[in-house]
């Protein structure tokens, strides 16, 4: 090899190693938003909850940010973490749903799609279940279903309000009729949960979508969405495709929901622990009849506020 040739190898491979380094030392250091394309540094797009700082987007949120975000530090109790999915109908597409689940399992550190546990909002106590769209994109399977079900049934038992962070693309179809049956099986759970007096918010992210939609998503006392999020059923080209017409502009979107009553309101990430709180301290049960010292309620007595005569009615 010449001279010449040598320094003209080394010209058309140092940019590549130095293009290399660079995209190493960046990586993780900056996020792009998939919305508006600003670069923005990591650190602070954490710091704001992963919504940009410049077009409000709200990227997703792995479910151990999201209980941080939410939850009292050191107060989180994870619950049922040992149950774990299992291939009963030997399932294969591309790959075994064996070996998807392992590797899955293996990515994200989680065991499937929802973490649930009980902890304190603000000081107030609750049960919380969050869902997470990087499992599978957050499908409803046999497990997801046995977990929110528990925490549903510990919430009954225990009297604490429920909130549920769904996030999901629907029921999983490697599991066929067991993961169908879940929706059955969480709403049942929901409704004990109703007839005993007790508080239940779904916070619908982006995306909540098929079988979560059908059931649990849409079964709460207040229904809370994310600006922006897609939450629907069957998807918007397959409605499409069957009606033979074109969709309204904003169709599945959280506002769309907003504005013909499906949802109750809609929170920014940024607001949405303090909302929270809110909902949950002014649904607390009232028990004149326990006192301090011999109740074993959650919830403390409300002081009683006093009553003044105007005109001859008596007001608060």
């Amino acid at each position: 090899m010449s001279l010449f040739d040598w320094f003209a190898n080394r010209q058309k491979t140092e940019p590549k190693v130095q293009q290399q380094q660079e995209r190493e030392i960046a990586d993780g250091l900056w996020t792009k938003c998939p919305n508006c394309g600003v670069l923005a540094y990591t650190k602070d797009l954490l710091a704001n909850q992963l919504v940009c700082v410049d077009c409000g987007h709200h990227n997703r949120v792995e479910s151990e940010e999201r209980i941080r975000q939410l939850v009292d530090a050191n107060t989180w109790n994870c619950l049922d973490e040992q149950i774990r999915p299992t291939d009963p109908l030997k399932f294969r597409d591309r790959k075994s749903y064996s070996d998807r689940l392992r590797e899955t399992q293996e990515k994200t550190g989680l065991t499937d799609a929802v973490q649930t546990g009980t902890g304190t909002i603000d000081g107030l106590p609750l049960a919380l279940g969050v869902m997470d769209f990087r499992f599978m994109g957050g499908s409803m399977g046999s497990v997801v279903g046995e977990k929110l079900c528990r925490l549903t049934e510990r919430a009954t038992d225990e009297s604490l309000p429920l909130v549920i962070i769904c996030a999901s693309g629907g029921a999983r179809m490697q599991e066929g009729m067991l993961s169908l049956m879940q929706m059955a099986k969480i709403s049942g759970a929901l409704n004990r949960h109703r007839e005993a007096k007790l508080l239940y918010i779904p916070v619908l992210t982006n995306p909540t979508t098929g079988g979560v939609t059908a059931s649990f998503a849409m079964l709460g006392d207040i229904i809370i969405a994310e600006p922006k999020a897609t939450i629907g059923f069957a998807g918007k080209r397959v409605i499409e495709q069957t009606l033979r017409e074109k969709l309204p502009e904003g169709f599945q979107t959280s506002e769309y929901l907003l504005k013909h009553g499906f949802v109750d309101a809609i929170v920014p990430r940024t607001h949405l622990k303090k909302t929270l709180a809110q909902l949950i301290s002014l649904h607390q049960p009232f028990f004149p009849l326990l006192s301090p010292l011999n109740s074993h309620h959650h919830y403390s007595q409300p002081e009683l506020i006093p009553l003044k005569t105007v005109q001859g009615q008596t007001t608060v």
